[in-house]
């Protein structure tokens, strides 16, 4: 799958020596990156078909910090799978970063130094993330990429797997596409769901709550043991944004 980088970044020049830089790199390594330039997050922002397409946004923050910071986190929150880097001048914003879940943050002087070693550690870790699994639907067969499955939903005999774009129905048992997944963050929840952790903002007085919005109950008897499994993940993820 061709990956898709955005650079959105106020200045051209700037703008143009990101591009250059990670045209340069997919040279080197002959792998082919599809790459678009934006004056703004907002631009990118504004074609949510688009943004959904990105792997890796190279985000500018020296102009309007905080608007950048709230924006990277609302990519975050609805598109939890794409690699935000931000990219500035100094290093004011680096704990705000984090706090967006921000993969990494590089400054603009030493870019020429750090950009081939940012995009090895993201392209590594995206290669594995885009982990496909084919199933037989009621829609037929159909290959979905794991990462874009947010939540699977017991409905009476069928078991209904909702994405980021369309929902397909199953039959096969929970359990089994438990065991199936299970090695891809993906949480039983409820004896009716089982959740992508990558989309969980939060659980707390029995409710997991999605960064799409929806909200779902935890019965007391797993309560502990999901916010247990959601705490070595979210610390796993952490170790992996720091390292």
């Amino acid at each position: 799958m061709k990956m898709r980088i955005a650079v959105c970044d106020g200045s051209f020049e700037d703008r143009q020596c990101i591009e250059g830089m990670i045209e340069k790199y997919s040279r080197r390594m002959e792998q082919k990156l599809d790459i678009a330039d934006y004056i703004s997050v907002e631009d990118l922002c504004n074609d949510i078909d688009q943004l959904r397409q990105c792997h890796i946004i190279f985000l500018d923050i020296d102009r309007k910090q905080d608007e950048g910071l709230a924006m990277a986190k609302q990519i975050k929150d609805l598109c939890p799978e794409i690699d935000i880097v931000l990219v500035t001048a100094s290093l004011n914003y680096v704990l705000e970063g984090y706090k967006v879940k921000a993969t990494r943050f590089l400054l603009k002087k030493d870019l020429e130094h750090t950009i081939d070693e940012c995009l090895d550690e993201i392209l590594g870790k995206q290669g594995q993330k885009q982990k496909r699994l084919a199933f037989a639907f009621v829609e037929g067969e159909i290959e979905l990429e794991l990462q874009k499955i947010i939540y699977v939903e017991t409905d009476r005999h069928k078991n209904v797997f909702h994405t980021m774009d369309a929902s397909y129905g199953l039959y096969k048992k929970l359990n089994e596409i438990e065991e199936q997944l299970r090695d891809y963050g993906f949480l039983r929840v409820h004896q009716s769901y089982l959740v992508n952790m990558r989309y969980v903002e939060k659980i707390s007085s029995y409710v997991l709550k999605l960064s799409t919005g929806q909200e779902l109950s935890v019965p007391k008897s797993r309560y502990q043991k999901v916010k247990r499994e959601f705490a070595v993940y979210q610390s796993a993820e952490q170790r992996d944004i720091s390292g």
